[in-house]
């Protein structure tokens, strides 16, 4: 099996996308929210509770912003032209998004997606995916979304290696916020009812033939526990002052594990890693905009 370089430039057909409420809340249970102190995110996890206007989690848009890219979901455009490729071997190795203010409680996007470029990275191909959201009723523009997926083994085509090294490098003093999270033992159980059902985080024996030993973290799972810690951290929980995120996925995390979240302030923007109780770094050449 190889993938198809000349993929590049596949454009999906514009598809639609459609969320009410209870999605919001179910995303946000699953990245965490409340976890630690209920009342604290009560607006992202409830509807009805005094006092509080249910408001979405910003990285929400992952979800219902991918279109036919996302979710490690091959069967849809533009992924089914990369041609035929072993499921087991796609992991998420980077993921950006961009916001055009706070994500309604009820909504639907309609999304482009494309394959914007493919790169041969020797032990695998990394796929990068662009796609952007406008408001289905309006066509007001919503969100935007960079995905790199990388299918291990299926590099050495003779393509462009594309960008290499560190990118958005932490400068070389303490950080100015941390923030810890502890995930769920079963974290990508609930996660995964927001869509993505790729049994990676769910079948010990498929973990197995990818070479886990046990299920892994969805890596969108991990960036919305960063996510929710850069909203709370740096825009004082707004959601209407969050803009950008992206980050680069360096080592799996396991369902149990804590998650910290390293910032360093730069005016209206921060550099951000994220690393696992063990001291290994999970998310890095994190880079946020807030307003």
């Amino acid at each position: 099996m190889s993938i198809n370089p000349g993929a590049v430039g596949t454009t999906s057909p514009e598809s639609e996308r459609r969320w009410t409420s209870k999605d919001a809340l179910l995303y946000a249970l699953g990245v965490g929210a409340g976890a630690v102190d209920a009342a604290f995110e009560l607006e992202f996890t409830t509807e009805n509770s005094v006092g509080h206007e249910q408001r979405v989690l910003p990285t929400f848009a992952v979800i219902v912003g991918q279109g036919g890219g996302g979710g490690g979901s091959r069967g849809l455009s533009p992924l089914a032209a990369l041609g035929e490729f072993d499921p087991a071997m796609l992991v998420h190795g980077e993921q950006g998004i961009e916001v055009d203010g706070p994500i309604p409680v009820e909504g639907a996007v309609r999304t482009t997606s494309r394959i914007a470029a493919i790169y041969d990275k020797g032990s695998g191909a990394l796929v990068v995916i662009e796609s952007s959201s406008v408001d289905a009723e309006t066509g007001e523009p919503r969100f935007r979304s960079r995905t790199g997926l990388f299918i291990r083994g299926e590099g050495g085509f003779g393509g462009d290696r594309g960008p290499s090294g560190s990118q958005n490098r932490p400068p070389d003093r303490a950080p100015d916020h941390v923030v810890t999270y502890a995930t769920r033992p079963d974290q990508a159980l609930l996660y995964r009812l927001s869509g993505d059902r790729n049994p990676l985080h769910s079948d010990p024996a498929f973990a197995k033939r990818a070479g886990f030993d046990r299920p892994i973290l969805h890596g969108l799972c991990t960036y919305g526990f960063a996510g929710r810690a850069l909203l709370h951290t740096l825009c004082g929980s707004d959601p209407s002052r969050f803009r950008a995120m992206e980050a680069r996925f360096s080592r799996p995390v396991f369902p149990g594990e804590t998650l910290t979240v390293s910032m360093w302030l730069d005016g209206n923007e921060a550099v951000f890693r994220t690393e696992t109780d063990g001291g290994h770094v999970v998310l890095d050449g994190g880079r946020f905009r807030f307003d």
